[in-house]
């Protein structure tokens, strides 16, 4: 999800460590992975979000559907559950695994890939099992599925109060075309975060960087590279991560990852809320392309929009590979996040790295699968929360704009 309150990049959340998907922004915002064209589709492509990192709203009613399949019992099933347990904002429920919708079906082999990347930087109650998570990367999907049944226990997630049921919202990793030298179109920079953005809290507002003198200089000669339009680079800001095909200084292009390096810690301010306060009514999705229309018609207030989202993202340019460029940027737990597989969540109610048990139906998706928690973001709060990393690009963009939809987790815990 991701502007993220860790030092990690975030999607998900941080404006996903890894945050138009404005990280499902303006639905819900996180703090806190196909090149895109400079088209209408590819505009499309990034309203990702607009509404993903506000304040999460009342989840929306499940879109009708058929019923979920009877469970089948397992006899695991039949022992004895062990106690509650609190995890901090949660309370998990220990359940058997015919409670889990799907479980049976799922093709588990997509999430092992996930499953060995948080194993790169397990918590301590999964690192014991990280040998056999890989020695079954190679195994059957039904001796994942037996493994997974004699080493741990479903916990069905709830609120303190109760609650089962949350919201699950959607992120992406928006391609961008940019250029290292201002002109041509291209006049809005990317910074790195400047050497001093330690020496005040909160640092500087996205105002005050446009404005004053003093912010101005200290980003002097941090500029990664120059972004043609304010929106979209608003988008990138509160989606934490993104790629940018660059046009370098000698006509060659060249594509590199920005991952998040840091906030100025100003509070987000929802774009759409501010619009509608202005009398300008509800942004349809996708959100971007809504914006930048409104935007077209209103050049005048273009910078009082930006303006009133305090918050400002920095980043970090990293290379990207053949290899790393099948995954989304690093979360919050620091490894590489897997397309579909990974979320977004509030560490404070799932730890990092803990495997997942999923289901959500709304007019998006219906979706009863595996997946693991290593990713946050600054709207990403609460017990049954999440936000799912789409991927990368047009299609994912356009997929993590419309999620928005009711939401259950069991945490799969070891025994």
């Amino acid at each position: 999800m991701n502007t993220s309150n860790s030092s990690a990049p975030s999607a998900s959340s941080n404006s996903k460590t890894m945050g138009f998907s404005w990280k499902t922004i303006e639905n819900s915002m996180p703090c806190g992975p196909s090149w895109r064209q400079a088209s209408i589709i590819a505009i499309a492509a990034l309203a990702a979000l607009l509404a993903a990192c506000a304040s999460p709203p009342r989840p929306p009613a499940a879109a009708p559907g058929p019923a979920d399949p009877a469970p089948t019992a397992r006899p695991a099933d039949a022992a004895a559950l062990p106690a509650i347990r609190l995890q901090g904002k949660s309370r998990w429920v220990p359940v058997a695994w015919a409670e889990l919708p799907g479980f049976e079906d799922d093709a588990l082999f997509e999430a092992w890939n996930a499953w060995i990347k948080s194993c790169e930087r397990p918590g301590p109650a999964f690192a014991p099992l990280c040998g056999e998570v890989r020695r079954l990367s190679i195994g059957t999907t039904q001796e994942q599925r037996d493994w997974m049944v004699s080493r741990l226990q479903p916990y069905r997630v709830e609120s303190l109060q109760g609650s089962a049921e949350g919201l699950l919202t959607s992120y992406y990793e928006p391609v961008l075309k940019a250029s290292r030298q201002p002109g041509s179109g291209y006049a809005v920079p990317l910074y790195r975060a400047p050497a001093a953005l330690g020496s005040r809290k909160p640092w500087f507002s996205r105002q005050e960087i446009d404005q004053l003198p003093e912010a101005r200089a200290a980003l002097r000669g941090r500029e990664i590279a120059w972004v043609g339009d304010p929106v979209e680079v608003m988008s990138l800001h509160i989606q934490g991560s993104g790629r940018l095909s660059i046009l370098e200084p000698d006509g060659s292009q060249r594509l590199v990852r920005v991952a998040y390096a840091g906030s100025n810690e100003q509070p987000f301010r929802s774009i759409t809320q501010w619009l509608a306060e202005q009398g300008e009514g509800k942004m349809s999705p996708p959100w971007v392309e809504s914006t930048k229309a409104w935007a077209a018609k209103n050049p005048q207030r273009v910078q009082q929009m930006l303006w009133s989202n305090p918050r400002y993202t920095f980043f970090q340019e990293q290379p990207l590979g053949e290899f790393d460029a099948g995954f989304g940027p690093k979360g919050a737990q620091g490894v590489p996040l897997t397309p579909g597989r990974s979320i977004a969540v509030d560490p404070g109610s799932i730890p990092y790295g803990t495997p997942v048990w999923l289901a959500s139906r709304g007019s998006a998706a219906n979706w009863q699968k595996l997946v693991l928690a290593q990713d946050t973001g600054s709207a990403i709060v609460g017990a049954v929360r999440a936000d799912y990393f789409a991927g990368t690009g047009i299609d994912a963009g356009l997929l993590a704009s419309r999620v928005n939809q009711p939401l259950r987790l069991w945490a799969l815990w070891p025994k």
